[in-house]
């Protein structure tokens, strides 16, 4: 397999697994004003992610970093055409960030409800803006023949597009839910797994129509099965949630997400970034990677660190395991 190959799959696996682990975090945050009805549980549900978040987005900066090493023309056209939702979602990302730190400096409702709504807002933009970026990746933008983007911000927000915002907006909160359900007790985990069914409706309708739509635009048959593979998932976590067995229900959730992403880029490849103006401007695997000696170098650093990587988030996950409810918050 050629290098260039195995860096593609290495960036699917690594917003892969950005998506699944961010995907709940970004789940709790969204649904911080629904399930929480007082402050009490609010920190709850902010406890349940404090100690796994900050880490959950260690994937995304290292898909970044692998994206501009591996394939530098993917990532100069992607980041510069893409400048605004991209940049929205970094403060986005920086205004929860914060919040998490600044909520308890305060003890004034006032100041924790801004703080919340920074929680919130903070997750539901990249929600909704990271599916609006793989759909305009799958479906192409317009690229000239020097592989520059020629379009504007319209140009990014068509039906198709905002589809693939609602999906991941609606699959995040399903999976944030399942995992608040898996990580309380009490009365706030009882309420998490009856919205967990509902919002998983809402998901699954969303995500077939989004995932049959991008099989009519670029398709394999490796995406088929992943599409199936995806549906039939999060189908079954919804019944595990249904049921109450909230670690089968967060392990359907999370591969119907993985799943999902896998399908964006079986469907893709060997493409990485289509031009809907000219062919000539299409960006492959091939055209926009680096140079064979960079690509040994790094795959050389993949092999080493990955490993010492996944073992420590591993850790991270295993000592935190533990169930938390309002009796484990104090009242001040």
């Amino acid at each position: 397999m050629e290098l260039a190959t195995i860096w593609f799959l290495l960036v699917a696996v690594l917003f892969t697994g950005y998506f699944i682990l961010e995907g709940f975090d970004f789940g709790v945050g969204m649904l911080l004003p629904v399930l929480g009805r007082d402050d009490r549980e609010r920190r709850v549900m902010i406890n349940t992610i404090g100690p796994v978040w900050d880490g959950n987005e260690v994937w995304l900066i290292t898909a970044g970093g692998a994206m501009f090493a591996a394939f530098p023309e993917w990532y100069a056209t992607l980041f510069s055409g893409f400048y605004l939702p991209l940049l929205l979602i970094l403060l986005a990302l920086i205004a929860r960030g914060v919040a998490f730190e600044y909520r308890h400096k305060r003890p004034e409702a006032s100041w924790k409800r801004r703080w919340d709504n920074a929680i919130f807002f903070g997750s539901l933009i990249p929600a909704i803006l990271w599916g609006v970026a793989f759909a305009n990746i799958l479906r192409g933008v317009p690229l000239d023949a020097d592989h520059e983007f020629v379009g504007g911000l319209v140009d990014l927000l068509h039906p198709y597009a905002l589809l693939g915002g609602a999906t991941t907006a609606a699959l995040f909160g399903t999976h944030g839910t399942v995992f608040i359900a898996l990580k309380t007790v009490g009365d706030i985990r009882s309420r998490a797994a009856a919205l967990a069914v509902r919002l998983g409706v809402i998901a699954a309708v969303l995500a077939v129509a989004f995932l049959t739509w991008t099989l009519t635009i670029r398709s394999s048959t490796a995406a088929v099965v992943l599409a199936t593979g995806a549906a039939l998932a999060l189908l079954g976590g919804l019944a595990a949630a249904q049921v109450r067995r909230e670690g089968w229900a967060f392990t359907g959730t999370a591969l119907a997400i993985g799943l999902a992403v896998a399908t964006l880029f079986a469907a893709l490849f060997p493409t990485v970034l289509p031009s809907t103006l000219d062919p000539a401007g299409t960006l492959t695997a091939a055209n926009a990677a680096s140079t064979p000696y960079t690509l040994r170098i790094m795959t050389w650093v993949a092999v080493f660190f990955t490993p010492i990587v996944l073992a420590y988030q591993g850790w991270t996950y295993w000592v935190f395991r533990k169930r938390i409810g309002v009796k484990h918050i104090p009242q001040h």
